[in-house]
C-alpha cells in the first residue's frame, strides 16, 4: 500500500494515547498481520481523536512536526516491495 504524503500509526504497544504532530493521518492498529482496516482520521479543528476500531487516543502537539509521533516507535513504515 503506498502511503503519498499521508502519515500512518500504529498502537502495536497497546497505549492508552500517542502524540502526533499531524491533525491528518490513517491508524493501522498494531502492526501487521494484526492490523485492522487502515483508517482515515481528520481532527478537524480539534486537538484529539479516537481510533473507532482500536480505541487509541491519538492527540496532537504540533511541537512534534508533522508525521512525527510520541513515542516514536507509533509510526508505521510500510515494507517497500
Amino acid at each position: 500500500m503506498a502511503h503519498g504524503s499521508t502519515p500512518h500509526f500504529h498502537n502495536t504497544e497497546g497505549l492508552r494515547s500517542i502524540e502526533i504532530g499531524s491533525k491528518e493521518f490513517q491508524c493501522v492498529g498494531a502492526l501487521p498481520p494484526f492490523d485492522h482496516p487502515h483508517v482515515f482520521l481528520d481532527m478537524g479543528k480539534d486537538d484529539e481523536i479516537v481510533c473507532p476500531y482500536c480505541s487509541t487516543l491519538y492527540i496532537y502537539k504540533a511541537e512534534l512536526g508533522e508525521g512525527l509521533a510520541n513515542p516514536a516507535t507509533a509510526i508505521f513504515k510500510a515494507n517497500a516491495a
